[in-house]
């Protein structure tokens, strides 16, 4: 288990660092202090939480996916809106971040449960 949590670590680290070089590549026009408040927007979806934790997982989840940014990248590309390149951008290297340092998807159990095993599990 833990080599294949090593290898989602490393994916992360990479999609992160793809993320960030698509944003900049991107020219997206936005400020650095509004960049730096869209990648970590993800994160308040852990205020689902206080619905409990089924909610809340599902809440972090639908933020906290690969596909999200990708969309949204993909839709900025589209219809040519440069700032909607850099927020999808940024959301993908968000979630890129977040599973690089062991944040994974959360489990409707319970938020210290993911799919890369328990936070701050010692190994």
């Amino acid at each position: 288990m833990q080599y294949a949590v090593t290898w989602q670590r490393i994916e992360g680290a990479l999609v992160f660092l793809a993320g960030l070089a698509l944003f900049w590549h991107a020219d997206s026009g936005l400020q650095w202090w509004a960049a730096l408040l869209i990648f970590f927007s993800p994160d308040l979806t852990f205020l689902g939480y206080v619905l409990g934790p089924r909610y809340g997982a599902a809440f972090y989840n639908g933020a906290h996916i690969y596909a999200l940014g990708i969309v949204l990248l993909a839709l900025g590309i589209a219809i040519s809106m440069p700032p909607l390149v850099g927020v999808g951008a940024l959301v993908l290297a968000h979630s890129g971040f977040d599973r690089m340092l062991g944040y994974g998807l959360k489990s409707p159990d319970s938020f210290s449960i993911t799919h890369l095993g328990r936070i701050g599990q010692v190994k």
